[in-house]
């Protein structure tokens, strides 16, 4: 983790905010068309905790959860993988979409791999 580049820090840390931002408001049109809202609470608990790891090893920043809660984050981020990546190649190169989930591709894997460095601690 060591030899992130501090741009590729930050966009990272922007992108989960940026997802969490959006989860934040899926959650609540769901909520209000009384929609079953189990599997964006996960997520969102899952990208709050990814975001809490990267901010965690890059920035000594201290976070409240539980091995448990971070193991289940961990599968929750990994299983977000497929269906980023089957989006991903059906935008053309260079287009703003793609180069969203390029960032966002980096920072899951990052995120992952924090949660994984912790563990094996």
């Amino acid at each position: 983790m060591e030899n992130v580049s501090n741009k590729d820090k930050l966009k990272s840390i922007k992108s989960f905010q940026s997802t969490i931002r959006k989860l934040e408001k899926t959650l609540a049109t769901m909520t209000q068309k009384g929609a079953n809202t189990t599997l964006v609470n996960k997520r969102l608990k899952a990208s709050c905790i990814g975001l809490a790891m990267l901010e965690n090893v890059w920035n000594q920043s201290p976070h409240q959860y539980t091995e448990e809660d971070i193991a289940e984050a961990r599968n929750v981020l990994t299983g977000l993988f497929p269906s980023i990546e089957n989006s991903y190649t059906k935008l053309k190169a260079g287009s703003p979409q793609r180069t969203l989930l390029e960032r966002r591709i980096k920072a899951l894997e990052l995120a992952i791999q924090a949660i994984d460095d912790f563990s094996n601690e």
